[in-house]
This record gives structure tokens, sequence and C-alpha cells, in this order.
């Protein structure tokens, strides 16, 4: 599910689009909360590649067992992996199949071009051959697999990637937020111990109205919050502070004046964390010792 850190970094995203293209604050929050939704859309679509693959699988010995000349391995094919006890555990997901049925987008074609390309990169790597021929049979081993599996042939799939960002733009900024999610639900599985609910992407009401909150005020106080920030620049000019560093800064700013429950050094390590994966190199160090600077002033804990 999405944690506070990736709350921050949903707000700073739409912060910054909203300053590329100003629209209607009403409609910044409402999108905003969309693209957190949507974020589930894209831990079902993952999560029915992972099933897709088995369905592959077993479509390959369906032809091999009505081939005309038979091989050992086309009578008696090795059926370890569709029978995998995490595969078929995510297959009869209550909640995966009702919600896919209500979003017929999120099907895989099984002759989709990049789910034959992976499973047949999948059956030609080391790993896959150690495991189907192992002899060890155990929920265990098929979990450890499985994770293996989906860090190594869909975490790090740039063809995979390619295809969200044709089917939803934010999700460029949000697979990994989704990975974690796959990795949770696939270590929380339990043997004999049927799957009825998976990962919330968005936890409870109280997570969705820190989100709105913490837009809301940015934007609300924005003048206000660069008045603050430029009162901390030290031989710099306002308007040479970039766009993404100034948009960071204002948010944890406005965090620090409208959030007094969290305590100012989680704040501050949270924005950094953020600047190193939105800003520029230094954008970090320049965001550290503003925001000191602006802890100390207001005496903060």
């Amino acid at each position: 599910m999405l944690g506070r850190r990736q709350i921050r970094e949903k707000v700073i995203e739409n912060l910054y689009s909203y300053y590329q293209n100003p629209i209607r604050q009403e409609t910044v929050e409402k999108n905003l909360i969309n693209e957190m939704s949507k974020i589930y859309n894209l831990y079902i679509y993952q999560l029915n590649f992972l099933v897709a693959l088995k369905h592959v699988a077993e479509n390959q010995i369906e032809i091999g067992k009505n081939k005309f000349i038979k091989n050992d391995s086309d009578i008696n094919p090795n059926q370890k992996f569709v029978r995998n006890q995490v595969l078929e555990s995510l297959e009869n997901n209550e909640e995966r199949r009702s919600f896919t049925d209500k979003h017929k987008e999120l099907i895989w074609d099984f002759n989709d071009e990049v789910l034959v390309k992976t499973f047949q990169r999948i059956k030609a790597g080391k790993r896959y051959h150690e495991y189907m021929t192992s002899e060890e049979i155990s929920f265990e081993d098929d979990q450890k697999f499985i994770g293996k599996l989906f860090l190594r042939y869909v975490a790090e799939n740039n063809d995979l990637h390619d295809r969200f960002e044709e089917m939803e733009m934010s999700w460029a900024d949000d697979y990994h937020i989704s990975n974690s999610m796959i990795q949770k639900t696939i270590g929380f599985l339990k043997e004999d111990t049927p799957s009825h609910t998976l990962v919330k992407a968005i936890k409870d009401d109280e997570d969705e109205e820190f989100a709105k909150k913490l837009l809301r005020q940015s934007l609300n106080n924005w003048e206000d919050s660069e008045k603050k920030l430029e009162e901390r620049l030290v031989n710099w000019e306002l308007d040479r502070v970039s766009l993404m560093d100034k948009i960071i800064l204002v948010a944890a700013i406005t965090e620090m004046d409208y959030f007094p429950q969290t305590p100012s050094k989680v704040i501050i390590n949270e924005y950094i964390d953020i600047a190193k994966v939105y800003a520029t190199e230094k954008s970090n160090i320049f965001i550290n010792g503003i925001l000191d600077k602006y802890s100390k002033d207001k005496n903060r804990a």
C-alpha cells in the first residue's frame, strides 16, 4: 500500500504538474486521489501478468499433448510451474478475479508479445531450470521461486514498463510502489490458506485526508511558504531556485506548519529522500540546509 513517503511523492508530482499547467484546485485534488487509486489497477494488472504466465505454460503443455509426433516431454510434461502453489493462490484469489471482471482492460491476451517473450526468457533462464528439475516440492520453495521470478522478469522488465506507460502515464512513476505491493502479497501468502484479500493502495480515510490536506495547504499557502524560503536563502535569489526544489521545500514547510504531530526530523528526512529521486544531484544538500534552518528557527521538535 501507499506509505506516507509515497503519498508525499504523489503530492509533489501533482504540485509540479499544477505549476506547469495551472488548473482548478478542485481538479488537482481530484487528480491526486484518482492517481493514488489507479495504483491498485496497476497492482492487479501485474498480478494478472503472473497468472497469465501460468496460463501460457498450460497452453504450451496442451499444444505438446496434441502434437502428431510427440517426445517424452510432450507425453509426460513437467507441470511443476503450472502447479506452483503461489500462482494457484493468486489465480483463485476472489478479489483479483472480481476486480478484473469489472476492469477488462487489465486482462492479458495469452498471445500478447510482451507476455510470451517474458515466458520464453523465464524458460531459458538458469533459475527456472533449477526449479523445474529440483525434487524439492514445498510451499516455501514455490514462494521463493515466484518472489525471485517477479523481481527478475516483472519488476525489472523494461518492455513491461513501456506497456504500463502506454496504458496510464502516471504509472511511469508508480510501478515501484506496485512492485512493493506485489512483494508483500507474495510474502503474505500461507500454505493451505485461501487468499481472499489483497493489499490496498490507500490504507484508510486518514491517509487520503493527509494527501488532500497536504496538497490543499501547499497551494493555499504557497506565497507565505515562498517568503519563509526566501528569508533563509543565503547569497541566492528566490527566482534562481528550480521549480522542483521550490515545490519540495514548499511542501515540506507546509507539513511543518500544518502537521504538528509529525516530528521535524521525519519530515526533513522524507523530503531529502524525495529530492534524491525528483530533483538534481545537489538538491538534497540544499533542501536539507533550508529545512534544518527553518526547523531550528521555529524551535520545532
